[in-house]
């Protein structure tokens, strides 16, 4: 069904202007009115929005799904909630562009993540092989970030050390490569290895890149803690330098000394764009975090992939070596902080069932350990494929960032592990219901404008994010008044609540608040690839 009429609905068309009641026609996949559509006009079947909203499609700029798009058909997390495009290849890693060597250990890397479905064939070793595995259909449209982790270790390895001039070219030619198959712009992982062993004139070098195919640069910066504004400077910096839009992903401030003082951050903001700097943001609406256990590790004991972790961990001499910067002076993996084992909660196992919701201390004390020791331990009997939620939000920072006019909606989703994360079943129904119609920290229509347009403008779309004559149509029917998350910490696979219709390119990927079986999601490449 590609052809239809919804009657009456309160159309919120994502441009932040007030909700107004019309009718909506789509032909073959296309919006062809928004107004009126005379009795007798109407193609296809009709549908009564009357006491329904319609928006845009919803737009995740931060997501970990770059393999449940393919793998999952239902992708219940996604569809159930109103996305109907995400953007992968976050955080400096993913799955393309590989080759033999390195294919292995980003699989290790990212169990945390994406976890390893058998169902498929992810052996990427371009960023073309995987837009177009994408093409063969999916629940949701893709669009794909060239992760600089996999660039980099094509090139140098897994190893510390600055890139040479002949480093940096190779480099440059894999980013270009990946920007004329498809990619919207760069991703970079800071904190994680091997990212984080790059100087910023390798950033700047291979930004210069993107930026010439109109691309952004999107960076999980080198500090999310004690040194969080420097590490904005710094990303600032590069864009400045390299002529690429920045994109700060997952922006929050929730280090305790910075509690209270997101103005801090707007002013850098400000400068930047006085500077010439075109800048923006997103942020998910929680507290916690979540990443792979082992990223917390000093960068110097991750050299080199796990296998060489896992060795180094049982030499008594480094094992000391690292839990005295766990402990005492603070690890890099951690963004200069010492870990507090009370806020970690362990999400996703192999084994250890057992241990699955519980604070990392309470852990240690029922397997009769000091809670670092059992920490190391932990990671080597699970072979290292531990992920963990991580307390210790600001909540008047996340309303403060979520208010600011660059901002935009990103989940920050990691859909694996036996006991996730909420915001990838809940980000965008708790943006809608909590901040947007309760709380009222957003308009609903605001709300709705940073999943929709705000992002399309930033991924350079001309025919989606809106609900325009002559967009595609990726559209959302919900129940305003009842739209709301319900994924907790406890139980995070709960589909949201009040959404009625999803639709891509005018097929229903939601219909009556049930998963069709439809698969129309596709690649959304750059600009120069439409």
């Amino acid at each position: 069904m590609s052809t239809f009429v919804i009657r009456g609905g309160s159309v919120i068309d994502g441009s932040e202007r007030p909700a107004v009641k019309a009718d909506l026609q789509v032909i073959d996949g296309v919006i062809a009115t928004v107004g009126d559509v005379l009795k007798g006009d109407e193609r296809g079947k009709v549908i009564d929005g009357s006491e329904l909203t319609i928006t845009p499609g919803f737009i995740d700029m931060h997501a970990h799904s770059d393999l449940a798009v393919i793998s999952d058909h239902e992708h219940l997390a996604k569809v159930t909630q109103g996305v109907t495009l995400e953007v992968v290849g976050q955080d400096g890693l993913s799955y393309a562009p590989t080759n033999e060597q390195t294919q292995q250990e980003i699989r290790e890397q990212l169990f945390g993540w994406n976890g390893n479905p058998t169902n498929i064939n992810w052996n990427f070793k371009s960023v073309a092989e995987y837009l177009t595995y994408v093409d063969n259909g999916a629940a949701v449209n893709v669009a794909y970030l060239i992760p600089h982790g996999n660039v980099r270790m094509l090139v140098k390895g897994s190893e510390p050390g600055v890139a040479t001039a002949d480093e940096l070219k190779s480099m440059q030619a894999i980013v270009e490569q990946g920007m004329k198959e498809g990619a919207m712009g760069l991703s970079a992982g800071l904190t994680y290895t091997p990212a984080m062993y790059a100087d910023d004139n390798e950033l700047i070098a291979l930004n210069s890149v993107v930026a010439k195919f109109g691309g952004y640069y999107c960076p999980h910066h080198r500090n999310y803690g004690r040194d969080f504004l420097q590490a904005v400077t710094d990303c600032i910096e590069i864009a400045h330098s390299s002529g690429a839009p920045l994109h700060l992903t997952h922006c929050h401030m929730s280090s305790p000394q910075y509690h209270g003082k997101t103005e801090l951050l707007f002013d850098l903001i400000s400068q930047a764009e006085r500077s010439g700097v075109d800048i923006t943001l997103d942020s998910y609406p929680y507290l916690a975090g979540m990443t792979y256990l082992h990223a917390l590790l000093p960068s110097w004991v991750q050299a080199g992939g796990i296998e060489t972790m896992r060795m180094r961990l049982r030499e008594p001499e480094v094992r000391k070596k690292v839990i005295h910067e766990l402990m005492v002076t603070g690890s890099d993996g951690a963004h200069g902080n010492i870990l507090n084992f009370e806020t970690i909660v362990i999400a996703g196992v192999e084994k250890s069932l057992e241990f699955v919701g519980m604070r990392f201390d309470e852990a240690a004390k029922r397997a009769g350990k000091d809670p670092v020791e059992f920490y190391l331990d932990f990671l080597d009997a699970e072979n290292y494929k531990v992920s963990a939620v991580l307390h210790g939000g600001h909540e008047p920072n996340v309303r403060s960032i979520m208010a600011h006019p660059k901002h935009m909606a990103g989940s920050d989703g990691i859909l694996v592990g036996n006991r996730p994360h909420p915001r990838g079943y809940g980000t965008f129904a708790r943006y809608l219901g909590v901040y947007g119609r309760d709380e009222r920290v957003l308009s609903f229509e605001g709300a709705v404008a940073r999943m929709t347009g705000r992002p399309a403008r930033r991924l350079g779309l001309a025919d989606r994010g809106l609900v325009k004559k002559g967009y595609r149509a990726d559209l959302v029917l919900l129940h305003r008044d009842s739209v709301i998350d319900r994924s907790t910490y406890e139980s995070p696979r709960v589909p949201a609540a009040g959404f009625v219709n999803v639709w891509i390119d005018g097929t229903p990927t939601l219909w009556d608040g049930v998963r069709t079986d439809n698969l129309p999601g596709r690649a959304v490449r750059n600009s120069l690839q439409k």
